[in-house]
């Protein structure tokens, strides 16, 4: 089973950007669906960006779309997302996660099969 760390959150200012990661151990990093997931504070676990196995597909919530850019780097393990023009409300700890050889239900919580820990990202008004 993969194990996945995030990395790169932080505070920032509204309209600031960001860009955190994921890192995934193994060797077999190019066969997973990659999902970023976010909880804002006293709220559920929503889905945010995800990219298929392939790379040939790539999904974005409505609130994120042209703002955040998910990529994903199979030299070095690693899946990114670009956050531009944050707003206060893209406040919350974001989760990377992890399936392998599917990309039917990227957008559910419920495909991935492995979790990161989380890292924080504060949006500043």
């Amino acid at each position: 089973q993969v194990q996945l760390v995030e990395s790169g959150g932080a505070l920032v200012q509204a309209g600031g950007s960001l860009r955190v990661s994921c890192t995934a151990s193994g060797r077999s990093f190019s066969s997973y669906t990659m999902g970023w997931f976010r909880q804002p504070p006293g709220k559920e676990r929503e889905f945010v960006a995800a990219i298929s196995w392939t790379g040939g597909r790539i999904l974005y919530t409505d609130s994120v779309k042209g703002r955040f850019t998910i990529s994903r780097d199979n030299a070095n393990n690693t899946v990114y997302m670009q956050m531009n023009s944050l707003k206060p409300e893209d406040s919350a700890v974001y989760y990377c996660a992890a399936r392998p050889f599917s990309e039917v239900t990227m957008t559910l919580e419920s495909f991935y099969t492995a979790w990161g820990q989380g890292t924080q990202v504060t949006v500043s008004s």
